[in-house]
C-alpha cells in the first residue's frame, strides 16, 4: 500500500497556512503545477478529496482540515528526530535559536551572551525579539529552540521553567507626589494615571496587577517600549512602574525618580521556554543554567 511522502504532506500544509496553490509554491519552492500534482498523488493515497478550489482561494476539506492536522505532527516530529540525533552526537554546536520578549531583551541579554559565549564557544546563539505570543508560536513552528519570556503562561505543548523574580520600581517625575512620599508602598498606585506599553505586552498586565486597575481604559496613553515609557514620564505625563533590571542597566532620564516599593514588589518571574517535543533538552538546561547565574 502506498504511504504519502514528507513532500507531499509539507505542501499540503503550506496551502493550508497560505489559502493559495500560487502562495504554497512560491514557499515551497517549487512550480504550481509540480504542487497541484502533489496533492492529486497524496488525495488519491488517502482516498479522499482534500482540497476545494474556489474564486477565493484554496480551501481545505473536513478530510483536508484532518490530514494537514496529522500532517504538521508527523513533519513536527520528524524535525524533532533530527534534532535529538544531531543534540546527543554533538551537543552544545551550531545555531541555537533563542526569542527574548522586548522588556528583557536589551536589558538581561548584554550579562548574558558574554557567559554563553565563553561556556560554549561552540553554539551559535541567534537572537529574536518580539513578543510572547509570537515567540511561542515561532516555537511550535520550529524556527525557534527556546524562548525567555516571563511567567506564568500556559501553551499547549510548551513546557517552561522559572529562572528568577524581577522586581518592578516606581517611576515617575522628581515632583510627583508620590516620588517625595517617605515610604511607597503598591497600594499608593490606585486611583493614580499610571502609564502603560502597548497591548500585547505581557509587561503591561502584571503592571495592571500590581496597580489594582480593574476598569477598562483606566490609562489613556500607552508607550511602545519602555524607553518610550521613562520618556514620557519624565516629561510628566504620569507615573509608571519599571523593572528592576531596566534600571540597573540603566535607563534613566533627566527629571524622574526611581525607587523601590516598601514591601518590595515582586512584578514577574522570569523563565525559560521550549517545546516539550524538542530534542535540544542537553542546550536548553545548559543556557537556563547561564540565564540563572546572570
Amino acid at each position: 500500500m502506498s504511504q504519502p511522502t514528507l513532500r507531499q504532506l509539507s505542501f499540503l500544509t503550506a496551502i493550508a497556512d497560505h489559502g493559495s496553490f500560487v502562495a504554497a509554491a512560491e514557499q515551497s519552492l517549487v512550480t504550481q503545477p509540480s504542487l497541484s500534482a502533489a496533492i492529486k498523488e497524496l488525495e488519491a493515497v488517502l482516498g479522499a478529496k482534500l482540497i476545494e478550489r474556489g474564486r477565493n482561494g484554496a480551501t481545505l476539506t473536513p478530510a483536508g482540515e484532518i490530514a494537514a492536522s496529522r500532517a504538521r505532527a508527523i513533519l513536527s516530529a520528524v524535525d524533532e528526530l533530527g534534532e535529538a540525533v544531531q543534540g546527543a552526537a554533538e551537543p552544545l554546536t551550531g545555531p541555537f535559536r533563542l526569542g527574548v520578549i522586548p522588556t528583557i531583551a536589551p536589558f538581561f541579554l548584554p550579562k548574558v551572551l558574554p557567559r554563553a559565549k565563553e561556556a560554549f564557544p561552540k553554539l551559535k546563539l541567534y537572537l529574536r525579539e518580539d513578543l510572547t505570543s509570537r515567540l511561542i508560536d515561532g516555537l511550535r513552528a520550529h524556527t525557534l529552540d527556546a524562548a525567555l519570556i516571563a511567567l506564568p503562561y500556559e501553551a499547549q505543548g510548551i513546557d517552561t521553567l522559572p529562572l528568577f523574580d524581577d522586581e518592578f520600581l516606581f517611576v515617575g517625575p522628581a515632583n510627583h507626589p508620590l516620588s517625595k512620599k517617605p515610604v511607597l508602598s503598591a497600594s499608593d498606585l490606585e486611583g493614580e494615571s499610571v502609564l502603560l506599553l502597548e497591548d500585547g505586552h505581557c509587561l503591561r498586565d502584571h503592571a495592571i496587577g500590581v496597580c489594582g486597575m480593574t476598569r477598562p481604559g483606566q490609562e489613556e496613553v500607552r508607550a511602545t517600549s519602555l524607553f518610550t515609557l521613562v520618556q514620557m514620564a519624565a516629561g510628566g505625563l504620569g507615573i509608571s512602574l519599571l523593572p528592576k533590571m531596566a534600571a540597573d542597566a540603566g535607563i534613566v532620564a533627566d527629571g524622574l525618580t526611581i525607587r523601590a516599593f516598601t514591601p518590595p514588589v515582586i512584578g514577574r518571574q522570569i523563565g525559560l521556554a521550549w517545546r516539550r517535543s524538542s530534542g535540544r533538552l542537553i542546550e536548553i538546561k545548559a543556557l537556563s543554567a547561564i540565564l540563572k547565574s546572570a
